[in-house]
């Protein structure tokens, strides 16, 4: 029987039961807000300094002077086939929100959901290591979790840190002036909608399996550098999507110029071909009457301003005297193609993102 797992594992395409994968299978974002906007007010603590006011990565509840509480949950069908690899980018993903908020993960737990029948225990036992091995890198166990028999296959974690409550970097703390650092390159949903057509090759894979599983832990460096004053992850309503949320939260707009954005090469590519997520054009559909688009630019760099992406990079709003500190913090954690990418200004009509 044990000879026979490798050959079961190897004939099944975890995204043949899903219909979306990674961050691109999220509530498109006009209609999340629309959801949102009937959900009841709950009770709001002096505590609680970061709840759901500002569409921000994670919630913060202060527990003393000296220590406050992140809490987050993240989980979504696989981007890729490959069990092991689908645990690693899911976990690494969820952490991020603690990242973004400028905390120190502590434990997480496990949220799985799989079709019971349709997968063999080694498959769901590869996600389930694959995750446990990206909390071992992130120096936090897996505490526990919860499982369910569901008709696609999820994964995720809850991700709890701890944050001194001074260090707590929310989306809503942009100010104007403020130089714009990314620190990722986009394109990753292009890359998994070339996978799901099988047209994807084993470099392009690598390459997308390397931006996916990269830990954001510079986040927690990022928090102590006066200046920086307001962080998110880049995920599943692109680049432009959490760039509004910014402006909204900070009552600003942006300016972000297309030709100084990172981009993975091989997206680029693809992305030239006319290759996209649909969760692409949910989001422009979603948010853009809000963003100024220059009537040159291609199409191809509107894919990529929307692309969806799974366990993104760190989007920074510091102060412009501390931005090369902010680049040499992510340079110095492997985040080679981090940039500065445009900068937050005062607000006209509306929080506008204007595209130069």
């Amino acid at each position: 029987m044990n000879d026979a797992s490798p050959v079961i594992a190897e004939n099944i395409k975890l995204t043949q039961f899903a219909h979306g994968g990674g961050c691109g299978c999220k509530i498109a974002p006009g209609l999340l807000r629309e959801i949102l906007a009937r959900a009841p007010q709950g009770l709001v603590p002096p505590e609680l300094l970061v709840g759901t006011e500002t569409a921000d990565d994670a919630a913060v509840y202060r527990l003393n002077d000296q220590q406050a509480l992140v809490a987050t949950t993240d989980f979504f069908t696989p981007i890729v086939d490959d069990p092991y690899d689908f645990g690693r980018i899911a976990a690494t993903n969820a952490l991020s929100d603690i990242y973004a908020m400028g905390g120190t993960p502590i434990m997480a737990l496990a949220i799985v959901g799989m079709p019971i029948g349709k997968l063999p225990p080694e498959v769901i036992g590869r996600v389930l290591e694959g995750g446990a091995a990206v909390c071992r890198a992130a120096g936090i166990p897996i505490a526990g979790g919860h499982s369910i028999d569901v008709l696609e296959p999820i994964y995720g974690l809850v991700g709890l840190g701890l944050v001194h409550p001074e260090q707590v970097r929310r989306n809503a703390d942009a100010r104007a002036g403020d130089v714009l650092v990314l620190g990722k390159p986009l394109g990753v949903g292009v890359l998994s909608a070339a996978l799901k057509k099988g047209q994807l090759d084993a470099a392009g894979y690598a390459e997308m399996l390397r931006h996916t599983t990269q830990l954001n832990r510079v986040g927690m460096a990022l928090a102590q550098i006066d200046g920086v004053h307001a962080m998110t992850d880049v995920t599943g309503f692109g680049l432009a999507g959490h760039l509004l949320e910014i402006c909204r939260g900070s009552q600003l707009s942006a300016q972000v110029d297309l030709e100084r954005l990172p981009l993975i090469p091989s997206a680029v590519q693809w992305a030239r071909e006319g290759v996209s997520t649909g969760a692409s054009g949910r989001n422009w559909a979603a948010y853009g009457t809000d963003v100024d688009w220059p009537e040159t630019a291609p199409d191809w760099q509107r894919t990529l301003l929307t692309d969806p992406q799974t366990s993104g990079g760190l989007l920074v709003s510091c102060a412009p005297e501390v931005a090369d500190a902010v680049l040499r913090a992510f340079h110095s954690d492997g985040f080679a193609q981090a940039a500065i990418v445009g900068r937050m200004q005062a607000s006209g009509a509306g929080h506008r993102l204007v595209c130069v």
